[in-house]
């Protein structure tokens, strides 16, 4: 099966629907899968539910699905950066399903690795554990938290063999592997694309099997979201 598409539209053909729910790597705007996002954008789908650990910011990352009111839901840990999601947020336009970051981390492993849920000391006895079941173990209280799985999971890599397999770079690691696990169908945007076989087993951060298609992006604009240098 050939896992490379020409472009991020092409690699969304057919995959990416109204309603669906998507998960998004990346950190900030670290390591977010910049052409996919904006194929998303572009493509049209609206009434999504977008996991990701945070929401870019207002003219970048998803803050851009969020100006064309594409997303209907956020389940994230962290949305400071972004002042049409707090607008929208505060207005009751957007659902947001808040998420300690760790717990996040682990809900997307969870749901890729077949574990329907878990238990977790986090957010007990807070506003988070409202609704879910708890449980002693111990002697110590515990909250059950739900795995994710997407319909669809967008990732960004450095590198990528032609079966899929990824590579990441730094900090840029980031949530993309869990997203890339927990994905239905996961789509990954690298920097650079080799043969297979090319890459050190050893090195590889997610293996093929979790990735169905590839799409690549060699320039990359990895934007900052705050450049903050001192003065000359």
């Amino acid at each position: 099966m050939n896992k490379v598409f020409g472009s991020a539209t092409e690699a969304l053909v057919g995959i990416v629907k109204d309603g669906h729910t998507i998960a998004v790597g990346g950190f900030g705007l670290c390591g977010i899968p910049e052409v996919l996002i904006a194929a998303v954008r572009d493509s049209g789908v609206r009434n999504l539910t977008a996991i990701s650990n945070n929401a870019g910011v207002d003219d970048f990352g998803l803050g851009i699905l969020l100006k064309t009111r594409q997303i209907k839901k956020m389940i994230s840990s962290y949305v400071g950066e972004n002042k049409e999601f707090e607008r929208q947020f505060l207005a009751g336009e957007l659902e947001l399903e808040f998420t300690p970051q760790g717990t996040l981390a682990e809900k997307l492993r969870a749901g890729g690795s077949g574990i329907p849920a878990f238990y977790t000391r986090t957010g007990y006895g807070t506003l988070v554990a409202e609704g879910k079941p708890t449980a002693e173990f111990d002697g110590q209280m515990y909250v059950q938290e739900r795995s994710l799985r997407a319909d669809v999971a967008l990732v960004k890599a450095w590198k990528a063999d032609k079966a899929g397999n990824l590579i990441y770079r730094m900090t840029a690691r980031n949530f993309n592997p869990v997203c890339a696990m927990a994905g239905k169908v996961t789509v990954a945007e690298v920097e650079e694309i080799v043969e297979i076989g090319a890459l050190d087993p050893d090195l590889i951060h997610t293996p093929g099997i979790f990735v169905q298609r590839i799409v690549l992006n060699a320039s990359p604009e990895k934007r900052i979201e705050q450049r903050t240098v001192r003065k000359a």
